[in-house]
């Protein structure tokens, strides 16, 4: 939707104003800002991992910018779960004010505190459990289990003077879930007799029908796979799956391997699942990457991270032939974890390297190696038939996903009016029982590259767009400041778009004509020559070439 809404009016006393400044039409980046009566309270803060498109990015945090010059009015940040998508971008925020309290369940906020410490903040942390009620300012918080792709998964119910709102963050309703924490749909109708006025939903797989396959059902294929498996068995997760790293560790002693777990994050976060008693697995299963070697190859299994092939993860790296992990003929990798949209071409280029290396490659694609941590149609019905809400806002899924639950919220009798369908940055006041889009604020996308936090611009990424697919071609003259003369050059050099430099023998004597007919205008200035310079050769490669590099001409006058 190309919408232009007007900046919001101030925000009235006794008003719940709820902005979304990520997730909303993407999967990834969630946070989503309440506000009342000049109290902020932040749910979840994540990052979105970067498309081809966006080249020499780490990663995309939400636009902090409506926030910056308040930070003193948050009160607190609530995290849903351990995910990236969810948690990624807390160091970021809490370098603008770090005191600002982090709310959340043990492994979730363990999971964060691991990251702070790398980026040496100190958080303030409160531990809390399904069940939990707690005060913040003019926020009454209740927190309710509900089942995910992680543990300690929770979905906050925010009470405030303006009205009720439930956000379930990421969910799905399991009913045999490997760790016995179901969605709690009890709280869920209780919530709903007491009367919701507003609704944020889990949108992922809105538009698939039925039921999300049950995590149970993917131990079985996995230890399958590992007991057919000639070589070395290579799965990838993402390095939060406590459960698929559950299931390849039980997998794996069924099949007399040992376990290395390969990767930084996986290696950290996997090491505080176990020592807080979410990961189960005697201490012998696992093998330092370092004494691996010492190890037959059919006696291993590595548990890495890449399966969104991320080209600097584990995974993309033993393609490109760069990682200690060398994978040939007999060998067998697994990549257990759903495609999130915009890294099918990156995936698919990761699964045909390992094929071309002779892996035997198992995915989602060809086996049942995976199932969502997401609520398909048939749970989200249940919930809309349950908690029967005023107003519903789907959130965390991309536009159609967004379109496909907002339908079936309309199914189940809520009017067309009253299902919200908005964009990162859009403003949605709740007053009266009545839910409605006000306006919005600015909200664009904040660039992690290095260090570099926010600087990037969408010119500096075309900038490298060109350079990546037509190269670079630099010209230097020096030109006599009196007679504009060419004293020295044209001299050409380029990189990433002719093996020989002879090709431009062709435009140089076109160069230098174009100076000297400036030069018989008058034209002096280094500036208007390197112009002079960049159209002509520009022209030129155009024509020639069908290429449209960066053309970088140095002009010195003396």
């Amino acid at each position: 939707m190309v919408q232009t809404l007007p900046e919001p009016a101030p925000l009235k006393p006794g008003v719940l104003r709820v902005i979304p400044l990520g997730g909303i039409g993407e999967v990834g980046r969630n946070m989503t800002v309440f506000e009342i009566d000049k109290k902020i309270l932040i749910v979840d803060c994540g990052v979105l991992f970067p498309e081809e498109h966006q080249p020499g990015v780490d990663v995309i945090l939400p636009d902090f910018g409506y926030l910056r010059d308040r930070m003193d009015d948050v009160i607190g940040i609530v995290l849903t779960h351990g995910h990236e998508d969810h948690i990624g971008g807390v160091p970021y925020l809490l370098k603008l004010k770090q005191d600002i309290p982090l709310v959340g369940s043990a492994l979730t906020l363990a999971f964060v505190e691991a990251k702070l410490k790398e980026h040496k903040i100190q958080p303030y942390s409160m531990v809390v459990t399904e069940g939990q009620r707690e005060k913040m300012a003019g926020f009454d918080l209740e927190f309710v289990a509900v089942n995910h792709s992680i543990p300690d998964a929770l979905a906050v119910v925010i009470r405030t003077a303006a009205g009720s709102v439930l956000h379930t963050g990421d969910f799905k309703m399991d009913q045999i879930p490997l760790d016995g924490r179901l969605t709690d749909l009890r709280a869920f109708a209780r919530i709903g007799e007491e009367g919701l006025d507003l609704f944020l939903c889990d949108s992922t797989n809105a538009d698939v029908p039925g039921f999300t396959p049950l995590e149970k059902d993917i131990g079985p294929v996995i230890e399958n796979v590992i007991a057919r498996s000639k070589g070395k068995v290579v799965v990838a997760s993402f390095s939060s799956h406590v459960h698929r790293v559950q299931q390849v560790i039980d997998a794996a002693l069924s099949n007399d391997r040992k376990v290395v777990l390969v990767g930084r994050s996986m290696v950290r976060n996997m090491q505080i699942a176990l020592e807080m008693g979410y990961l189960n697995a005697p201490a012998d299963v696992f093998v330092d990457l370092a004494k691996a070697v010492s190890y037959p190859e059919d006696k291993l299994v590595y548990m890495c991270t890449g399966s969104q092939g991320e080209p600097m993860a584990v995974l993309a790296r033993m393609v490109n032939l760069d990682h200690q992990i060398t994978i040939g003929e007999g060998d067998t990798v697994i990549l257990a974890s759903s495609l999130i949209p915009g890294n099918e071409n990156a995936v698919y280029r990761v699964i045909d390297g390992l094929t071309k290396l002779g892996a035997n490659v198992v995915h989602k694609g060809n086996a049942k190696v995976h199932v969502s941590g997401h609520a398909a149609a048939g749970e989200l019905l249940y919930c809309y038939n349950i908690l029967k809400p005023k107003n519903v806002m789907p959130v965390h899924g991309e536009y159609r996903h967004l379109i496909a639950n907002g339908k079936l919220a309309e199914q189940t009798g809520i009017s067309h009016e009253r299902v919200l369908i908005t964009e990162d940055g859009w403003v949605v006041d709740l007053v009266d029982g009545i839910a409605e889009v006000v306006g919005a604020v600015e909200c664009g996308l904040l660039y992690v590259d290095g260090k570099t936090v926010g600087k990037i611009t969408e010119e500096d990424l075309q900038d490298r767009r060109i350079l990546a697919e037509e190269g670079f071609i630099s010209i230097f003259c020096v030109v006599d400041a009196k007679d504009g003369r060419v004293k020295v050059g044209p001299e050409i050099r380029a990189r990433a778009f002719a093996e020989d430099d002879h090709v431009f023998d062709e435009v140089k004597p076109l160069i230098s004509k174009a100076l000297a007919e400036a030069a018989g205008e008058g034209v002096r200035d280094p500036h208007a020559l390197q112009q002079v310079i960049r159209r002509t050769i520009g022209t030129w490669v155009n024509r020639a070439h069908r290429r449209r590099p960066m053309i970088i001409p140095v002009v010195i006058a003396e």
